[in-house]
């Protein structure tokens, strides 16, 4: 909102006072005044407002936050742990469940760069835990993950294969501004 902190904390009383009759409440706890250039996380989302690069126009930029981040590598380094006895196929349908729903909620993010580290890292894991499994050499690694010109294969097991998080669409919302329909036009337009 434009204004001071003071007009923002007073709009937060506005908002407590209409919620009440409601049975809602806000949590003073969860409820902060931060300012957009600071940014603030919400449901996985860090909301910031940063000059975008190049130019002199600022914008509302969504990107994913620490947290989840750190909880999705924390899953992953679970799996593959280089000792892990786990069946490599059970292991990629489970890293592919985990994976796909988390970059199907984080889409919508400024989220390609992060998409693209996690894949290597899954990818790093994943070779980790097999040279260990099977005392592969970094040599050994390379005849079974390449084509005889030196492409890289896909790491598989029983025609399951590791879903790359990197191949997913990043699908930035449009900005709507004022074709978003709004519900709460006056009833009385002046």
């Amino acid at each position: 909102m434009h204004g001071t902190e003071a007009d923002t904390a007073a709009l937060r009383e506005e908002v407590a006072d209409v919620l009440e009759p409601l049975g809602l409440r806000l949590s003073q706890a969860k409820t902060r005044i931060a300012h957009m250039s600071d940014g603030f996380d919400f449901l996985g989302f860090r909301i910031q407002w940063k000059r975008k690069g190049g130019t002199n126009k600022w914008h509302v930029y969504t990107f994913i936050a620490d947290r989840p981040i750190r909880s999705l590598k924390a899953k992953i380094r679970a799996l593959t742990g280089r000792t892990s006895q786990q069946d490599l196929a059970t292991v990629l349908i489970r890293l592919t469940q985990i994976m796909r729903g988390w970059a199907n909620y984080f889409k919508h993010a400024v989220a390609k760069h992060v998409f693209t580290k996690l894949d290597a890292f899954v990818w790093w894991r994943l070779i980790r835990m097999l040279r260990e499994r099977h005392h592969w050499s970094w040599g050994d690694v390379r005849r079974r993950f390449t084509t005889p010109t030196g492409r890289w294969l896909p790491i598989a097991a029983d025609g399951i294969e590791l879903f790359r998080i990197a191949s997913v669409t990043v699908s930035r919302y449009r900005y709507r501004a004022s074709t978003i329909p709004n519900p709460w036009h006056p009833a009385n337009p002046v």
